[in-house]
Order: C-alpha cells, then structure tokens, then sequence
C-alpha cells in the first residue's frame, strides 16, 4: 500500500505497532493514541477526508492551533501530527523534532537582504555562512521596523552603532553582517551613502578570563548528589566520574563505545572527537564499577554500540549537547556555589587540570592526560594555579632617599 494511501486507522495502528517495538511505555502510547483521536482523527472525520496524508496534518494544525503564543497541550497536539507524517513518511521517529524558526525578511529592506543573501550563496558560501548572516540581519531588520523605518535610504549611522550598542553577544559577527550588507548595497548603487563606514573602526573589549575550576570537595558534593536509584540517576553518575576524573568532554562521552573500554587492562583507548589524537587512559576503579553498575542496571536495550542512550524511548544514543546539558544541570543543582563560575563539562576538566597542578604534575604529563595536542594548549592552565603564581611573585625591594635626591631631586619632586 502507498503511504499516502493509509486511512487514518491504519497509520495510527503501525505507528502504535512502532512505538511498542522501540520499547515505549503503554502510558505514553496510550497518550498519542489519545490525542490522535480527539484531534486529528475527528478533524478528518468533520471533513470526510478518509486518507492521511502530511498537507491534511499541516491544515489541522494551522486551523485548530493558531495565535502566536501556544500552550503545552497544543504543542503536544502539533507533535503528535509530525509524528505520524514523519512515520508515514520514513517508517520511523526522531527522538526529538526541530522545527527552525522561519526568519522571514519581509518589507522592501528584507528583499534587499534576500538579495544580499543570494549573492553570497552566488559566491559559493557555505550554506551555515548564509544562514549566520541571515539571522544577524533579521535582528537588525526587526530592530528597526521596531523604530518604524522601512526603507534603506533612511537608515542613518546612529541607528547602526544604537543596534550594535544593543547586542550583549556576537558583536563581531553583527558588525560583520552589517559592513557586508551595506557594502553590497552601496557597490550596486542601491543606496549612494554607506553608512555601515560608522563601523569600520568598531572595536570591542575582550576580557581575559580565567577557567572555571571547583576545588575538590565542591566535586565530590557535585558527584554524591547524584540520585543513583534509576536508570537515569546511573547513567549520569557515570557521565559525570568520565568528566571529573579523567577530564573527558562532553563530545567524548557522547560518543563512547564499548571497543574504546578495554576491561582486560583497565583502560579506554579513544579518539579524541574534537582533536581525532588518540589518547589511553586509565580504567579507574570507581568509574569501572559506575559504568558496570549502569550497564547491568540502567542501561536499555539497544542496537546502539555507544555506552550512553537516552532513557526515554526511543532509546538512542545521547548527542554532545545532551550530555553537557545534563551534566551542567547536575552542577548547577549540586548545592555547590556556581556565582561568577561555568558549570559545564568543560569546568570539570579545567578542575581536574587544577587538581594535577596541585599535586606538582609536570606540564608533559598534563598535557598527556588531557590529551591536548601541544603542551601550548595545556600551558594555560598555568592561570589557575595561583600558588605557584605567588611563589614566583618577586620582593619589590625598599627604595632609598638618595634615589629621590639623585640630580638634585629635581625630576622627581612632588612625585613621592
């Protein structure tokens, strides 16, 4: 039978059969199935419309849920539609559906920027360059039709640095998007005054900042708070041990498999996802005996060679930010002080960095542990270690009077 040829019941039925086989749970099947029935079954129903197809999902949702602010149920309901187009269209179901939001350019200043726009893909730029300037320009069109201007010809300098003044992030990126945007306008003689030249000599700050490091009884609070009684708690134990005791990023974890644990010698052996440099390290003891407490007892089952899935079905494998959001979390409602401080994965490592500086670790075998690529990149730690800054710190010795008084003391009165 061709897809789009299934009524109604017939796709519910094999999307239900579906998510039996990838273990979801009866109440939250039972839930679709729910939902299924008093929306877009009925909606089909009231219209006599016998097959499902992905454009009567589409008229469903843009009939039964409008408005720009939508509520929990609704967004419910709207997934419980893409569900069944995309089961119908694929056999099968993302854990998760991202929808992008559609930053439209309208308005005769939003069709120059889509011109913009083609003329950079007309210069072969990638399409992730694209979409950045895409979003940059579209706060920058927002911001000024908030302050009614609707024509290129009356945007003036001030309105620019107002805008820019206005960005607490990316200002590089925002500045760039709009010496490029205007550029191009005033090269094609759309507009005969360039008044992005405002920005040409922009320049902003940027701090020093320090790595974010927990001492190690803030880490072992962060690690007991762990609640290990379910799957989820065992899981992010052993995320979390990954992290504090042997430094691992949140990319790393994510994708560890089981071939990078060699419980022989006690050891993983993985390449490095962000740095592809191949690292062995250690198969400590409280790790070893986290990851086997989860594997026995928390972990579903799975095609999946990675060690860590989510524990909501379907049960696939975890993403990079899922594991650095997880574990931030974790810190974050550690009862652990975060004030001034990140409290990501990353902070783990740098704390782990910190510990070994401590303990009068050489900058090699730092180096190795991390699995950095060049001692360079392990030489800024050396900020964190504020002890070993104090002890290189020299004496100011005392100046004498006859220094002041050298050459009559000229130069130098009024200065003491």
């Amino acid at each position: 039978m061709e897809p789009e040829k299934q009524t109604i019941s017939e796709l519910m039925n094999s999307c239900a059969q579906y998510f039996e086989r990838e273990s979801f749970s009866e109440a939250r099947i039972g839930r679709y199935q729910t939902m299924w029935k008093t929306g877009i079954v009925r909606f089909m129903s009231e219209r006599s419309i016998l097959y499902y197809n992905a454009a009567v999902g589409e008229e469903y949702i843009s009939t039964h849920i409008a408005g720009s602010i939508v509520t929990p149920l609704q967004r419910d309901f709207i997934r419980s539609v893409y569900v069944l187009s995309e089961f119908q269209a694929k056999g099968a179901v993302n854990k998760r559906r991202y929808h992008p939001l559609d930053r439209k350019l309208t308005g005769e200043i939003g069709g120059l920027m889509e011109r913009f726009l083609l003329h950079l893909e007309s210069l072969r730029r990638c399409r992730a360059t694209v979409n950045g300037h895409r979003w940059y320009l579209y706060r920058f069109l927002v911001f000024i039709e908030g302050k009614h201007l609707f024509t290129v010809e009356v945007i003036r300098e001030e309105h620019l640095l107002s805008f820019v003044s206005s960005v607490a992030n990316t200002k590089i990126c925002v500045v760039s998007s709009l010496r490029l945007f205007f550029g191009y306008l005033y090269d094609n003689r759309v507009i005969f005054h360039n008044p992005s030249e405002v920005l040409k000599h922009h320049r902003w700050g940027r701090k020093e900042k320090l790595p974010s490091v927990y001492t190690a009884n803030e880490v072992l609070k962060i690690e007991s708070s762990i609640n290990r009684v379910d799957a989820t708690g065992k899981r992010d134990y052993a995320m979390m041990l990954l992290a504090t005791r042997l430094g691992l990023r949140a990319s790393d974890i994510a994708h560890l498999s089981f071939e990078n644990i060699i419980w022989e010698s006690s050891t993983f052996t993985l390449s490095q996802f962000k740095t592809g440099k191949e690292i062995v390290l250690p198969l400590l003891a409280d790790v070893g005996e986290a990851l086997i407490d989860y594997l026995k007892y928390g972990r579903k089952r799975s095609e999946s060679t990675r060690v860590f899935l989510y524990t909501r079905a379907p049960f696939t494998s975890m993403e990079n930010a899922a594991v650095a959001g997880t574990l931030g979390r974790i810190v974050a409602s550690s009862g652990v002080d975060t004030t001034g401080r990140k409290h990501g994965p990353h902070a783990m490592r740098h704390s782990l960095a910190s510990r070994f500086l401590e303990n009068r670790e050489t900058i090699p075998v730092i180096s190795e542990a991390l699995g950095h690529r060049t001692t360079a990149t392990t030489g800024s730690y050396l900020r964190i270690d504020l002890e070993s800054l104090i002890q290189c710190a020299l004496d100011v010795p005392d100046v004498t009077e006859e220094f002041y008084e050298q050459k009559g003391g000229v130069f130098y009165e009024g200065q003491v």
